[in-house]
Formats: structure tokens, C-alpha cells, sequence
């Protein structure tokens, strides 16, 4: 179990392979400040690295996802100003980690999820969201724009009308309207939340990872802007006919059992880190 803390933290745990990641400030609905948003850039690295770790989910302390960066440190998050000069946004650096990461991810939306806490919240695979929880995006209310990545997104899972209504507007939306507007992968009724998430989380833990981790980076490249995307399919393609779980898995079929995949993903270079999570 994690425990919550007085101080705001990102706290960790791993238990059968799947990684807890807990945006920990209650006091303050979870709120983000810069030393999170550093913390964050460091630690999914490592997550991505540990091969203790098959799938991360992200959620927050409590009755809430995370009400974005506070207005007192709002910029030190989004406009942390380096030694020669340059400004930081380290709101964006840790949703590109956690977009970053091979292994699936998901966040889970339990309560209320505003401004650059579904920045945060975006940058995993998928949302899933409890009945109860509530969206906003709210840069329009405090005369500040909404970082690039974040309207990037918000824009491809969206489209332009309704980023922009949601954007000009920034009043609170519902779960089931987040669904309708393409940000929130699944609604859960409040009480079979906690079921539903172990559930998805244990469904995709099944699944080849050689499928997910290919299919995750095929995804990404053809969403993004990356010119790679045939050779990487190309590479995939042939990657298969290597893979264990492809003959694994139709044997599997064929004899109506349980497939027990092989695969593993190769070890990701530590770029930011060598220390572990704890």
C-alpha cells in the first residue's frame, strides 16, 4: 500500500508487476508543483527500465486525480526560468516522460482532474474515469495559454471544435462528457471502480507483450508527426515472425488454453537516472 504523505510527492509502488504511481499532495487536491514534475521526469525512465515493472498506472491521493499546478507555483512550473536564461516547462517535460514510456500506461481518474493535471493524465495510453470525477481545462480563467503538448493533444483526441469549447470556455465537464469528447477511454460507476481498474489492469498483463509494446509504438507514430513509421512497421512485421508469442499464442488457440507468453522487452537506456525507484 502506499502511504500518503504531508509533503507533496509522486509515491511508488510495484506489486506483480504492476507499478502504482500516486500524485500525492491531498491538501492541496493534488496539486502539481515543479519538484513533482522533475520527480516524474526521472522516475518513468526507470519504470520503463525495471523489469519488475509490465504496466504503470497513474492516479492521485485520495478523493482526487489533481487540480493542475496551483497558482503559486504555476511558474516555477511552466515557466522555470535555467541558469542561462532559458525558460522550463516542466509541466510538458514530465507528460513527454510519461508519453515516452514502452510499456502500457494508464491513468486513473478518480475525482476531480483539471488544467495540468489531464495534461498529466493524457500523456497515458488511455483514461479511465469514475462517475464522479470532473474535467476542466482552464488556462482562459487566469489570461495564461495552455502548454503546447497539452493543446496537441488535446486537439488530436478531440478535434479543433471541441478543443476550442473546452478551452474558451473552461467550465468543468463530467466523465461521460470527457467520453463523448474522445479524452476518456471508459466510465466506471463509482463503486465498481476499484474492480474495473484491477480487472483492465490483469486483461492487459495477459495479453503478448510483444503485441502491446509493438502496437503501443505503431500508435504513437502514426498519431505523431514521426516519419519513421514504415520502417518501424516494416521492423515489426519481421519482429513477429521472430517473436515466441506468435507460436505461442496459436497453439494456444488451437487447443483452447491459456496462452503463457515469452516475450520480454529489452532493457531501456537510463538517460536521466541511475537509481532505482524504491
Amino acid at each position: 500500500m502506499t502511504e500518503t504523505s504531508l509533503q507533496p510527492q509522486i509515491s511508488v509502488s510495484i506489486t506483480e508487476g504492476v507499478c502504482s504511481v500516486v500524485i500525492d499532495n491531498p491538501s492541496q487536491r493534488n496539486a502539481l508543483t515543479k519538484s513533482m514534475c522533475v520527480e516524474l521526469q526521472i522516475l518513468m525512465p526507470k519504470l520503463d527500465s525495471d523489469p519488475r515493472v509490465s504496466i504503470i498506472t497513474l492516479r492521485g491521493a485520495g478523493n482526487a486525480f489533481s487540480a493542475g499546478a496551483t497558482i503559486n507555483d504555476l511558474s516555477s512550473v511552466l515557466l522555470d526560468r535555467q541558469s542561462d536564461g532559458s525558460l522550463v516547462d516542466q509541466l510538458s517535460l514530465a507528460d513527454q516522460a510519461i508519453a515516452d514510456v514502452t510499456k502500457p500506461t494508464i491513468a486513473l481518474v478518480d475525482g476531480p482532474c483539471m488544467g495540468g493535471g489531464w495534461q498529466i493524465a493524457s500523456a497515458c495510453d488511455f483514461i479511465i474515469a469514475s462517475t464522479r470525477s470532473t474535467f476542466a481545462i482552464t488556462p482562459a480563467k487566469i489570461g495564461i495559454i495552455y502548454p503546447r503538448a497539452g493543446i496537441e493533444r488535446l486537439v488530436r483526441q478531440a478535434g479543433p471544435a471541441n478543443a476550442k469549447f473546452i478551452l474558451f470556455t473552461g467550465e468543468p465537464f463530467t466523465a461521460t462528457e470527457a467520453k463523448d469528447f474522445g479524452l476518456v477511454a471508459e466510465v466506471v460507476h463509482d463503486d465498481e471502480f476499484e474492480d474495473r481498474c484491477t480487472s483492465l489492469i490483469r486483461t492487459i498483463q495477459s495479453r503478448s507483450r510483444f503485441s502491446t509494446h509493438s502496437m503501443k509504438r505503431l500508435v504513437d507514430l502514426k498519431t505523431g508527426t514521426d516519419q519513421l513509421f514504415e520502417k518501424e512497421w516494416d521492423d515489426a512485421w519481421a519482429a513477429m515472425l521472430e517473436s515466441p508469442d506468435m507460436k505461442i499464442g496459436i497453439s494456444a488457440f488451437l487447443k483452447r488454453e491459456s496462452p503463457q507468453f515469452a516475450w520480454e522487452p529489452q532493457p531501456m537506456p537510463l538517460w536521466h537516472s541511475t537509481q532505482g525507484p524504491t
